[in-house]
């Protein structure tokens, strides 16, 4: 049976003048990888952002398991939150703690767990994302590559339900990019339920279930990699892919 684990319902967001998200309905469902694409402008961060009431929306409903997210206070929200891991452009990893210390910081602090229980996890965290021999040293010595890896397994060190990816490459050097993408692969591989702003087509392409389109804070057109990529239906959906490609 399949779960809708976040849904939005009639979700706008507006800034001043500026409607940036306008009137979106969507599901996500437990286990599934949802991949935004689109230009830049269109919404997709902020949609993103909207998922943990990061950005609270001008109007409509942000559900998560069901319960609305909208009508709960900070300290609920907080409670939430811990089951959304969420990972940024910048990495935001704490520059005066060791690699190991980022990672045990939120579950000894949040979730009260013992200094020898969170640091099993650290160990076992860092291993997933190959920086195991980097425990001890601190963030400042590690290239952006690693830097994102830490901050990915430091989102991943509170357990959550679903993972936010906003643009986690794209403060990349080129030959960095793939070390952060096989990490997100095999996240997917093992089940993770994400939600991926990215403009990294060929991961699009391998890893989603779901490629969505975004453009004017509407999702234009979504289906499977394959629909999108090899069949657009919009034109405009046509000209984006069509910019893309030519920029490779």
């Amino acid at each position: 049976m399949t779960t809708n684990l976040l849904e939005v319902k009639h979700l706008s967001q507006k800034f001043g003048d500026n409607l940036v998200l306008s009137d979106l309905n969507e599901t996500i469902q437990a286990g599934e990888v949802v991949v935004i694409i689109g230009a830049s402008g269109g919404g997709k961060s902020t949609f993103l952002r909207s998922l943990n009431l990061l950005n609270h929306p001008t109007r409509g409903q942000v559900l998560f398991e069901g319960q609305d997210l909208t009508t709960l206070n900070e300290k609920q929200l907080d409670h939430i939150r811990q089951k959304i891991g969420m990972v940024f452009q910048s990495y935001n990893v704490f520059p005066h703690l060791t690699v190991k210390e980022n990672l045990k910081l939120a579950p000894k602090k949040v979730k009260k767990m013992s200094d020898e229980d969170a640091d099993k996890l650290a160990d076992n965290l860092l291993d997933q994302v190959g920086l195991a021999d980097k425990a001890q040293d601190y963030p400042t010595s590690l290239s952006g590559g690693q830097q994102q890896r830490v901050a990915i397994a430091r989102a991943l060190a509170m357990q959550p339900e679903v993972m936010l990816f906003d643009e986690p490459t794209s403060a990349l050097d080129p030959e960095m990019v793939g070390e952060v993408l096989k990490v997100m692969q095999k996240l997917a591989q093992e089940g993770m339920t994400m939600v991926v702003v990215t403009h990294e087509m060929t991961f699009a392409q391998e890893v989603a279930q779901q490629v969505w389109f975004m453009d004017g804070g509407k999702i234009l057109e979504k289906g499977t990699p394959k629909q999108i990529f090899q069949n657009p239906q919009k034109e405009r959906t046509k000209d984006f892919l069509a910019r893309v490609r030519q920029s490779r």
